[in-house]
């Protein structure tokens, strides 16, 4: 009993192929069709496979061409030798163009009935897809198929109408297969593509890193989607495949109790250790906005351009979503009577949606494909980095000229500057130095005539020189030259280089603008009431120049950086006890955002804490409340030259729960 198999090498096909191969005796053959430039691809699965030479056959051929390009040689070879023809090849892919479904789903079909045909196969065994129901409204059963509508897509379409031609014109004996969306392997979670729900996986990876699991989110609730893995799709095809009494029927490998999206996205979400979505908001209400209302507001030009950036941002094309809203439920009595006996039982998606998850993680995560390396950001490029003297400045520093970037620190000492630099080039790395007092805005305008002149532009600047003061208001009546202070530097001074090298970075439509916030921003810190004023009014410029400047190559970037174990914070004992970050760590998050361009770098305790205040704010008070009560302000800001008290347990464990945050 000797096999045709099209579509061989792709998903479906190799894992059929390990099927039949078990049902192979000694003189049984595989032919598998491969294009010419893909003989070498069907060599490393039959490796791969472990196959007996020449059990699986290779011939060359063509989808696109009548009786799929076979030579007269071949078609003499196959002739009356092929008992089950399978035709797997196809386009399974919503994203693709019209034409190349036409070409491939239709044209590709009515070569391979041709060539069934031609070699008088015993039973021709056509892959189709619940697609072809297109979005009938109700229950689609197996014995359907003219009913079918909502085709306007056009692999949905191509999907039918192949399917219409071996009902049509397959002289020979034929079954029809109609497998849902088919997601990896139930017992490895294989998959060579990422499709179906997996283009939501990036979105539940951002929530992972953004957010605890245990925190409720809100979602969407759609119609229910049906998913079948894909081994329990070619057992059942194989098992149909070799039933006799079965000729003409059409098999729908579903799941007969598919889940809601929302309870769908769910699932991979506990299997990715991400928040659930607790509250889900279920798209069919929007169903009572007029198609042509919605197509209106859909079509404006904010909305369309805010929309196509936000979905390409999470990887999930477009067409996608169409998988939200589809209406129609898949009755497969026929099926569950075929597979009667056979021990063939679909899983339950709870299951094995680990497997698949981990599989996507450590193959397909688009990300695994992305240079992560600062060193592909930066070689060659100029990185000017204020504050780069001493703390995350230096550290930072070190690393970009470790990655080959053309570093340039700013600072006001020169003896320090000479010594950072000497550092840097001892470490094999480039360094140029320029002394500034950024607090003067005609010493930052010097700098800027300078750096331009020296060096002609700027890729990255990073505003990490800063002031910080930590003393109560009621403690700073008499002291408003701590506000003007820590404005001047935090957000004037920062200000004044980003408008002085901003112009160029234009013209050259590229550049990178990263300012160091802090997390007291997030968190509402008290007694850093002038320190996160200043830094609250960077994040808001760099909001806004977001919006102005996104469609010019230009990043702005928020790092929202947690407590530090720098100078800066050496007057407060009491930080002594409490857990910080090093410079070097620090530096860490400096290099993911000019690696990942990203609007905001934060940890997720900051974003908890934001996130807390903006939902709860009054609750929020009281937190912080207690923190100022039992956080006292220290000797140096109420003026006297005592000695600070060593952190108290209390204090200690209080820091500890939100870590990272200024007290």
């Amino acid at each position: 009993m000797s096999y045709f198999v099209t579509g061989a090498t792709g998903f479906l096909g190799r894992h059929l192929l390990q099927n039949l191969l078990k049902r192979c005796g000694k003189t049984d053959k595989i032919y598998a069709l491969v294009r010419k430039g893909s003989v070498a691809k069907l060599d490393r699965l039959v490796e791969h496979l472990g196959v007996i030479d020449g059990v699986i056959v290779p011939v060359v051929g063509d989808l696109t061409k009548p009786k799929l390009g076979l030579t007269p040689a071949n078609l003499r070879m196959l002739s009356g030798k092929v008992r089950h023809f399978f035709h797997l090849a196809a386009i399974y892919d919503v994203t693709a163009d019209e034409a190349s479904n036409v070409q491939v789903n239709v044209e590709g079909t009515r070569h391979a009935i041709e060539l069934a045909t031609a070699i008088k196969a015993g039973c021709f065994h056509h892959t189709s897809s619940i697609a072809a129901a297109g979005n009938y409204n109700g229950v689609f059963r197996e014995d359907m198929f003219d009913e079918a509508s909502g085709l306007d897509h056009p692999y949905f379409r191509t999907k039918h109408d192949s399917e219409g031609l071996v009902r049509k014109d397959c002289k020979i004996p034929f079954r029809i297969y109609r497998p849902a969306i088919v997601v990896g392997h139930s017992q490895t979670g294989e998959i060579d593509k990422i499709d179906g729900p997996y283009y939501f996986f990036t979105l539940i990876k951002k929530m992972r890193q953004t957010l605890p699991s245990w925190m409720p989110t809100v979602g969407i609730e759609g119609s229910r989607i049906n998913l079948v893995p894909v081994d329990y799709v070619v057992a059942a095809m194989d098992h149909i495949a070799h039933k006799s009494g079965l000729d003409g029927g059409c098999f729908q490998l579903v799941d007969p109790e598919p889940l809601r999206v929302g309870a769908m996205l769910n699932t991979f979400a506990r299997a990715a250790h991400a928040p659930e979505m607790t509250m889900r908001i279920d798209s069919r209400m929007f169903a009572v906005i007029p198609p042509m209302v919605r197509g209106a507001i859909a079509n404006l030009p904010p909305i369309k351009r805010f929309s196509t950036q936000l979905l390409k941002d999470l990887g999930i094309p477009r067409d996608a979503l169409k998988y939200a809203n589809q209406p129609t439920r898949y009755d497969n009595r026929e099926t569950e009577r075929a597979l009667r006996g056979s021990k063939i039982k679909l899983p339950a998606l709870e299951t094995y949606a680990w497997r698949l998850w981990d599989y996507w993680e450590r193959h397909l995560d688009p990300e695994l494909f992305i240079d992560h390396s600062l060193e592909g950001r930066v070689k060659g490029r100029v990185v000017m980095i204020t504050g780069g003297s001493a703390g995350i400045g230096k550290a930072t520093a070190m690393k970009v000229a470790a990655a080959k970037g053309k570093v340039i620190i700013v600072a006001r000492g020169q003896d320090e500057l000479a010594a950072a630099k000497v550092e840097i080039e001892q470490a094999g790395g480039h360094c140029f130095t320029y002394s500034a007092d950024l607090t003067d805005l005609k010493s930052c305008d010097e700098l800027i005539k300078s750096v331009l002149a020296d060096h002609g532009h700027v890729d990255v600047l990073v505003n990490n020189a800063g002031r910080s003061i930590r003393r109560s208001i009621a403690l700073s009546y008499d002291r408003f030259h701590d506000y003007e202070r820590t404005m001047q530097l935090n957000y004037f001074g920062s200000l004044r280089l980003i408008m002085g090298l901003l112009p160029k970075m234009t013209e050259r439509k590229r550049g990178h603008i990263i300012n160091i916030s802090s997390i007291g921003v997030l968190a509402s810190s008290p007694r850093f009431s002038a320190y996160v004023a200043s830094k609250a009014a960077l994040d808001a410029f760099s909001r806004c120049a977001q919006s102005e400047f996104s469609d010019s190559n230009i990043s702005f970037t928020t790092v929202n950086m947690p407590l530090v174990r720098t100078a800066m914070i050496a007057p407060t004992k009491m930080y002594e006890s409490v857990p910080t970050l090093s410079p070097e760590e620090a530096a860490d998050l400096i290099v993911k955002a000019i690696i990942e361009r990203p609007s905001r770098v934060a940890t997720r305790m900051g974003i908890f804490a934001g996130a807390l205040n903006a939902l709860a704010p009054k609750a929020y008070e009281v937190i912080m409340n207690t923190a100022f009560t039992l956080f006292p302000d220290s000797a140096a800001a109420k003026g006297s030259k005592g000695r600070e008290e060593a952190a108290s347990s209390e204090q200690i464990a209080f820091a500890s729960l939100m870590r990272g945050v200024h007290w």
